[in-house]
Order: structure tokens, then C-alpha cells, then sequence
């Protein structure tokens, strides 16, 4: 067990840390009550808050939450947002409600997805972006010159809890959905495929306009730079491979050390 980056900051700066099991104990309750709480803030914060502690501040309870409500409510935003292939995503600060990021909008930072980006380079810089719109928006909320407003819920889709076996790919499908999928299980859970009965995660992949007459699934070409696995439509290249119970490693030297011939097919 290791302490999160954010309470090991927070002790080097002598701000007392406090981790509840269950946020919505009484003992919770009364110890949040008791700081007299002009703001809560939550980030990638895995429980609902009750009623009553959301009534405690002043302010409100402010919800930074990465994606542009009320798009992809949910806990795996970035993800799903890379998953199904959206070329923008960005960062919601939202007064908090009962309901799972249905509260009213407060600010708005919007991002491109670039191509290469995965679930982790593009957390990263939503992370950034999300402490800035944050000091934005308290500072905003202490003037009272935020006018909150409500999401329309019609417009809402959703991001749900991911599992490994999300992760398992359908080579049946075009490579540019294989590609986004795999983007966005990068680094975890991972996308992977089946061979020698063993998972063996795929990443750093690309999409390729190759025209090919094998079985979805099937590896047509294997090079230094990378493997070339047939699809529904497309070739998919993937340029890194992790065998299950082993380190990451480029293609290349993946091959050098495991006998993967054209010809094999993924998935079986």
C-alpha cells in the first residue's frame, strides 16, 4: 500500500489528511461539519457524496470532472471518450447534486484528442488542465460572478466502470475502431488478444489502408516496425506487445524472443 500523491503533498505542507472507508458514516459528517467548509472540492473521486454533506458548504461542492458534461458522465471519462473515437473531450467544473455528474455546469475548457494520444497521455493533460480551471472557478465562485447552468440531460451519454475483459478485441471490427480502443485501454486495462491461450496486450497500434483478402485476426506481415494484424476493414499495425506475466516489449525484440509467424491468427 502506497499513500497517494495528493496526501503525501499535503503532509509536506502540514494540511491534516483524513481517508474515510465510507464518506457518508455519521463520524464523516461530523468531521467535515466541523471544519466549517466554504467549498468542497472532489477529483476522480470514487463515492457519491450524501445530501447532507453537500449541504455543508458555503459555496457548494464543485466536481472536476474530465470531460465536457454532459458528455460522458461516469467514472472513465477518457476512456470511453478515446473508445469511441472523439476528436475533442475537456474539463467540466459542475456544482455537485445526488446523481452522478448531473449537477449544474459551472466552467468549461475544451481539448483536442490527438491522434497518437492514449487514456494516459490524455489524462495527464486533462489533469493539468483541470487544476487551472479549478482555481478559475473557486475564485469565480468567492466573487459570485458564476452563473451555474443546468446540463441538458438529453444530450447525456455515459462512461461507464471499465473491466479487464473490456479490453479483449474484436478483429472483426475496422482497424480505426480496433486503434481506438486499444488507445483508450492504454495503459490499463490494457487491449489485448489471445494466443497460445495467453493474453498478449497490444499497444502503440495504428491504423493501415492495406486491402487483404486474410481472416480477421490474422497476422499478415511482421517487421522492425511492427506487426501487421488483418481486420473487418483494415490492417491494424501494433508496434508494442506484453505477453501475460511479462514486461512490454517493441515488436522486434518481442520477436526475437517468441516464435510469432505470418500467418498466425489472433483471438482463437
Amino acid at each position: 500500500m502506497v499513500a497517494p500523491p495528493v496526501k503525501l503533498l499535503a503532509e509536506a505542507k502540514g494540511i491534516p489528511v483524513y481517508q474515510p472507508q465510507k464518506v457518508k458514516s455519521d463520524e464523516v459528517i461530523e468531521r467535515i461539519a466541523a471544519l466549517a467548509p466554504a467549498c468542497l472540492v472532489v477529483a476522480a473521486y470514487g463515492q457519491l457524496l450524501s445530501a447532507e454533506i453537500l449541504a455543508l458548504p458555503q459555496l457548494g461542492a464543485v466536481n472536476v470532472h474530465a470531460s465536457l458534461l454532459p458528455k460522458y458522465r461516469g467514472p472513465a471519462p477518457i476512456h470511453w471518450a478515446l473508445i469511441r473515437g472523439e476528436e475533442k473531450t475537456g474539463i467540466t467544473t459542475m456544482l455537485m447534486d445526488i446523481g452522478m455528474d448531473t449537477g449544474d455546469i459551472l466552467m468549461q475548457s475544451e481539448m483536442p484528442i490527438e491522434p497518437k494520444d492514449t487514456a494516459g497521455t490524455l489524462h495527464d493533460r486533462l489533469a493539468e488542465e483541470g487544476a487551472k480551471l479549478l482555481v478559475k472557478t473557486l475564485h469565480s465562485l468567492k466573487k459570485g460572478t458564476l452563473k451555474p447552468r443546468a446540463q441538458d440531460d438529453s444530450q447525456a451519454t455515459y462512461a461507464p466502470m471499465l473491466v479487464k475483459e473490456d479490453g479483449e478485441i474484436d478483429w472483426n471490427e475496422e482497424a480505426s475502431k480496433i486503434c481506438c480502443r486499444i488507445r483508450g485501454l492504454d495503459p490499463w486495462p490494457g487491449g489485448y488478444t489471445l494466443w497460445k491461450g495467453k493474453r498478449l496486450k497490444l499497444f502503440g497500434c495504428q491504423p493501415l489502408s492495406i486491402s487483404t483478402r486474410a481472416r480477421p485476426g490474422t497476422v499478415i506481415a511482421t517487421n522492425e516496425g511492427g506487426l501487421q494484424v488483418a481486420s473487418g476493414k483494415g490492417v491494424v499495425l501494433i508496434k508494442t506487445l506484453q505477453l501475460e506475466g511479462r514486461r512490454s516489449l517493441p515488436v522486434a525484440d518481442f520477436l526475437r524472443g517468441y516464435s510469432l509467424q505470418v500467418e498466425t491468427r489472433f483471438g482463437e
